[in-house]
């Protein structure tokens, strides 16, 4: 068996994404474990080598059935011809619509298994509305894409892995979109996760929506007792090693990360915080639930420094070696 072909789309090109991918097919090491293959704009790419003092040594192909039994880091040049006009360090809708098309055609190729994964170089939010793409981040796009209904976002690293019940919404609506069946299915999303990651039963921790998860309904409605409890009893009976609700605020105490697998999150920055606290050069963004392998590098854009030969191409590389593995699984 030959190495997997890995897809990475180039981001928004006004970001450190082209910067990024270019180390990735410049590296010895992750060009010896997989074929790198960045789905974006070869102008770019070409812009940006040399404004960082960084060579592209690629072969560039028009079309993705030219991928076949690639053995050589490449691009699919998905460039119109407009590259030269992009701005680094600027938001436009011209950079949204290119991040999308990248996006898109390496779903795809993942979806016509014509690479093993997709890893995803950072986006930004503001350019793909200017473009007037709707989607909320890349794991509504993928899941949407893929035809998924039973989904969910995780931050993987091994210093802590986090995933999450609600994601891209505003504080005021998380209550309102917290059920018994959305908690559970991410529940056991985490378990199946987790365990295809590490080769055995899964250790998870629910934490609690409100302070010290609701001391018995002196905090919130009642989440933790109408909700998320009742949750874990399912996962529970079905076999899943679970416990909470915990009170969020001492759930990712040194002690019990050591015995957790994964921390199930009611939303975006009760998991983000922690995991970027502690493990920012290293996490991983993955979508569970998907009929393809995705996973992405777990910072933005950097607009502050996109094109300067600043950027920290660790992510990445973390991400790519984990869709490697998650690929021979």
């Amino acid at each position: 068996m030959g190495k997997p072909i890995i897809a990475i789309t180039m981001g928004d090109p006004a970001g450190v994404g082209p910067e990024v991918c270019l180390h990735a097919l410049n590296h010895p090491e992750i060009c010896g474990e997989c074929t790198p293959v960045v789905f974006g704009d070869a102008a770019i790419l070409a812009r940006v080598a040399t404004a960082t003092g960084q060579a592209l040594n690629a072969l560039t192909v028009k079309r993705v059935e030219d991928l076949v039994d690639l053995v050589h880091p490449a691009v699919v040049d998905l460039g119109d011809g407009s590259g030269d006009t992009v701005v680094p360090g600027t938001i436009s809708d011209q950079t949204g619509r290119a991040s999308f098309l990248y996006i898109n055609a390496a779903i795809d190729a993942a979806l016509a298994g014509r690479v093993a994964a997709v890893t995803t170089a950072p986006i930004n939010k503001e350019a793909l509305h200017r473009a007037g793409v709707r989607y909320p981040g890349h794991t509504e796009i993928f899941a949407d894409r893929a035809g998924s209904k039973r989904w969910c976002m995780m931050q993987y690293s091994d210093e802590i892995t986090c995933t999450f019940v609600t994601v891209h919404v505003g504080y005021s609506e998380v209550p309102a979109l917290l059920t018994e069946a959305r908690i559970l299915e991410v529940i056991e999303l985490s378990a199946e996760g987790l365990q295809r990651i590490r080769g055995r039963k899964a250790r998870v921790v629910v934490c609690g929506l409100n302070p010290h998860a609701g001391e018995h309904g002196l905090f919130g409605n009642r989440e933790e007792e109408r909700i998320i409890l009742p949750a874990i009893e399912q996962a529970r009976a079905r076999g899943i090693q679970v416990e909470g609700p915990l009170p969020p605020d001492t759930a990712f105490l040194p002690a019990k990360r050591r015995t957790t697998d994964v921390f199930v999150c009611m939303y975006h920055d009760q998991g983000h915080i922690p995991v970027k606290a502690l493990a920012f050069d290293t996490a991983v963004n993955t979508t569970l639930g998907l009929p393809i392998i995705r996973t992405s590098v777990d910072h933005g854009t950097a607009l502050d420094i996109a094109w300067q030969g600043r950027a920290n191409p660790s992510s990445l590389f973390s991400a790519i070696r984990l869709a490697i593995r998650l690929a021979g699984t």
